[in-house]
């Protein structure tokens, strides 16, 4: 009980920017909320907040430590929700955000499911590739691929994304399969419009990246054009497997140089630091994780 406390304390002290009104939150004294911060930082061996007379601020092991207690404190909310009083439904409405190609794909149809198995929650999904504001614009998770940058948001990693170079069956049969990312130049690759360039492995240990120009008859700034056009026999493709997982499987497409096959990005689920979050929302984010984890969701078995 004790750890909890601190943790609460710590939890809700990051949260609102001070101990009287972390005190005023759980009920104490901002003398109380200073003991059990002193308490967790000495048993953690770390600094989590500096405190001046004006302020509070994270540390870098905080701000780590924050968004699991934070989970944590959400967790056990959640646990006890489900067993009070026979258990409880998520319900309420839920504001979804994804990019717009990803979304249609892998999002909406995940969403459909979630609320037929929720009837009593609705979602407003907007399929948008800007990065929305997720606190002036009211929306309370988001699908983001990718770097974050946006050390304000809690982050979710709900699973990892690949990104291949792929060609119809009838284009390596006419034009012969690059074995090393250098064939390309002999190659009609159709590029996305102001894209620096193709990302590789390079060296033998595999540990550095290679950003390597292509040329191409081709370019355009709609990647399921690109796809379209690969499917059509027109040239190499640089996609990733959200996109073009399902033609890999059905044999429409081919992954070349896989061992040369750029590092994955993060698929997280992004929301903004509350003190609780809503059922609803947990339950949807634990769907899209079960689901984006899995490898074989993405691409054919090995």
């Amino acid at each position: 009980m004790d750890k909890f406390k601190e943790i609460s304390a710590f939890v809700r002290s990051a949260q609102r920017g001070s101990l009287s009104a972390a005190a005023e939150a759980e009920g104490v004294t901002p003398a109380v909320i200073s003991r059990r911060l002193d308490a967790l930082e000495a048993r953690l061996g770390v600094k989590l907040l500096v405190r001046t007379t004006r302020r509070l601020a994270l540390t870098f092991e905080g701000a780590a430590f924050f968004e699991d207690g934070m989970r944590l404190l959400d967790d056990l909310a959640n646990a006890e929700a489900m067993v009070s009083l026979g258990g409880v439904k998520a319900s309420g409405h839920i504001r979804l955000s994804a990019p717009a190609g990803f979304g249609r794909r892998h999002v909406a149809p995940l969403a459909r499911e979630f609320l037929d198995d929720n009837p009593d929650v609705s979602i407003s999904l907007d399929l948008s590739d800007r990065i929305v504001d997720l606190t002036n614009e009211g929306i309370d998770v988001a699908i983001r691929l990718g770097e974050l940058r946006d050390s304000s948001l809690v982050s979710i990693r709900l699973g990892e994304n690949r990104r291949v170079v792929v060609a119809s069956p009838d284009y390596l049969k006419r034009r012969g399969t690059p074995l090393a990312p250098d064939d390309l130049v002999t190659h009609n690759c159709l590029a996305l419009s102001q894209q620096k360039g193709w990302v590789f492995c390079d060296g033998d240990d595999n540990l550095g990246v290679r950003v390597l120009r292509v040329t191409g008859s081709f370019e355009c700034n709609d990647g399921a054009v690109l796809r379209d056009w690969a499917l059509a026999g027109a040239g190499l493709a640089w996609r990733s497997t959200w996109e073009v997982g399902e033609d890999l499987r059905a044999g429409r497409l081919v992954s070349v140089l896989d061992d040369f096959a750029a590092p994955p990005i993060g698929i997280h689920a992004v929301f903004p630091q509350r003190r609780q979050v809503a059922l609803r929302v947990r339950l949807l984010i634990d769907r899209f994780k079960h689901h984006f984890g899995q490898p074989g969701y993405w691409l054919p078995a090995q």
